[in-house]
C-alpha cells in the first residue's frame, strides 16, 4: 500500500511556516503499514494543484492532502478538487451544524462566509472535524483514495488518528511494519558501520538497517515488514541483540528517544539528582533537559557562569585556577563541576567551558576547543573536545558530548 502526501499553501514554500504535518503523517502511516512514496508541497495555484494530483494518482494508492480548506478567497483546494473530480459542491448539513455549534460556544453569529466551511465535494464522504470548522473529505475514484484535510496541525492530527487511519485499515489488509531503534553516542557513523558490517550483511531481505546521524549521535533503525507481527518482532530482536552486544560501549538505549530523556529516566529510576554549570553552552544543556515533562524529579537547576567572576562567585572556582590555566581548561571545568555538585547539593553535575566562536580563539586554544567535566558519587571525568568553527554546531556538539560523558559515568557508578 503506497501513499503520497501533498501539502498546499504558499506559506510553506516561502518559508513562513515549517511543514511539520508531512513528517507527522508519514510516521503514523508507516506505523500502520503504509509506505509513503513521496511528499510534495505545492503553491496555492490551481494548475499546480491539478498537475500534482494527476501525478500523485499515477504513483500512489492513497493521496493525502492538507491545507487550503479555509473560508477565504486564497483557499482554493475545494474548488480545485471539484474541478479535478469533475463534480460540484454541496452543503453538508452535519458539517453545517458542527460550524454552528462551534460559533455558539463563543456566542458569535455564523456569517455567510463561515457557513461555506460546510461546503464539500458532491462525491465525497465527509470526515467531521471536531476541532474546527473545515470538514475533511474522503473520495474514492478509479481505485484510488483521496483524503483532503485541514492544514491546522491539531485538526489534521485528530482526523488522521481517529478517522482516516482506522478507515484505511477497514478498507485494506495492511502488512505489519516494525521499527526498532538503538541510540548510540560517542562514535561516528562510518566507524559504527564498520563495527557492525558483518551483522548488516547477514540481514534478510525484509529487514533493513538505517543510519540516522545527528551531531554527536547516531540512531540505528532496524525496520522490517511481514504478515506476522510476532515473528517479525522476534527476528528483529535477534539482530538488535547482536548489534547491541557488538557495540555495547556506545549504546545509550534501545528506544527512539533523546539522549537527555534516556538519562532523565535512568536517574529518576535510581533516585538521583543533577545540576549543571554552563559557560559556552549558555544554558542549552538545561534547555534540553527541561523540555521534558517530569524533569524536575531529577534536575535541580544550575549556573550559566559565562564570566570568570561568576565562575568564582557562583561555583567556587579558584581565581588562581583561572589565572594559571584559563577559563577553558581541565582544572577550571573540574572545579566548576565540583562546585555545582556541592553548592546545589546534587548527586551528579555537568560543567562545560569552551570557545564557541566564531572569534575568541588562540593558537593554543582555537575556536571549537571545549572542556567538559561530569562529577558523580566517587569521581570526576574530564575530557577535551576540538570541534569546528560554527558557533551553533559547537554549542550543540558540546551539549550532546556532555550528556554522553554523564551517561558513561552513570553506567560506571550505577551498574
Amino acid at each position: 500500500m503506497i501513499a503520497e502526501i501533498i501539502t498546499i499553501g504558499d506559506e510553506i514554500l516561502i518559508g513562513q511556516i515549517v511543514d511539520t504535518n508531512s513528517a507527522w503523517m508519514a510516521q503514523k502511516l508507516n506505523l500502520a503499514g503504509i509506505k509513503v512514496k513521496q511528499i510534495t508541497s505545492v503553491s496555492d495555484d490551481r494548475q499546480h494543484i491539478l498537475d500534482t494530483l494527476e501525478q500523485a494518482s499515477q504513483r500512489a494508492d492513497i493521496i493525502l492532502i492538507t491545507g487550503g480548506l479555509g473560508p477565504t478567497k486564497d483557499d482554493i483546494t475545494k474548488k480545485t478538487l471539484a474541478e479535478y473530480f469533475q463534480t460540484g459542491l454541496r452543503t453538508d448539513q452535519e458539517a453545517l451544524e458542527n460550524v454552528k455549534q462551534i460559533f455558539a460556544r463563543y456566542k458569535v453569529e455564523v456569517s455567510e462566509i463561515n457557513k461555506k466551511q460546510a461546503e464539500v465535494l458532491e462525491n465525497c464522504k465527509i470526515l467531521l472535524n471536531k476541532n474546527g470548522t473545515a470538514p475533511g473529505m474522503w473520495v474514492e475514484q478509479n481505485g484510488k483514495i483521496f483524503v483532503s484535510m485541514p492544514g491546522v496541525p491539531f485538526e489534521m492530527m485528530y482526523m488522521m488518528e481517529d478517522l482516516v487511519i482506522p478507515k484505511i485499515k477497514e478498507t485494506f489488509k495492511l502488512p505489519t511494519i516494525y521499527h526498532h531503534t538503538i541510540l548510540t553516542a560517542g562514535i561516528g557513523e562510518s566507524i559504527l558501520a564498520e563495527k557492525i558490517a558483518d551483522i548488516e550483511d547477514s540481514l534478510p531481505e525484509h529487514i533493513k538497517l538505517a543510519y540516522l546521524p545527528k551531531l554527536g549521535l547516531v540512531r540505528l533503525r532496524l525496520s522490517g515488514s511481514g504478515p506476522d507481527a510476532n515473528v517479525l518482532n522476534n527476528e528483529i530482536s535477534v539482530f538488535s541483540n547482536k548489534i547491541v552486544k557488538q557495540i555495547s560501549e556506545y549504546v545509550i538505549i534501545e528506544r527512539d528517544i533523546a539522549i537527555e530523556k534516556a538519562i532523565l529516566d535512568f536517574m529518576e529510576l535510581k533516585q538521583l539528582t543533577l545540576a549543571t554549570a554552563e559557560s559556552c553552552t549558555g544554558g542549552y544543556i538545561s534547555h534540553l533537559i527541561t523540555q521534558h515533562a517530569g524533569s524536575s524529579k531529577v534536575f535541580l537547576g544550575g549556573a550559566i557562569s559565562y564570566s570568570n567572576n561568576l565562575k568564582v562567585s557562583m561555583l567556587g572556582v579558584s581565581n588562581q585556577t583561572i589565572s594559571s590555566f584559563g577559563a577553558v581548561s581541565e582544572e577550571t571545568v573540574r572545579e566548576m563541576a565540583q562546585g555545582a555538585k556541592n553548592n546545589y547539593q546534587s548527586d551528579y553535575s555537568i560543567s562545560v567551558s569552551g570557545i564557541a566562536g566564531p572569534d575568541g580563539g588562540s593558537i593554543d586554544k582555537p575556536v571549537g576547543t571545549v572542556w567538559i567535566a561530569v562529577a558523580g558519587k566517587n569521581k570526576i571525568l574530564c575530557k577535551k573536545f576540538t570541534f569546528g568553527n560554527k558557533r551553533a554546531q559547537n554549542i550543540e556538539r558540546a551539549s550532546i558530548s556532555a550528556l554522553t560523558l554523564l551517561f558513561k559515568l552513570l553506567k560506571e557508578e550505577q551498574a
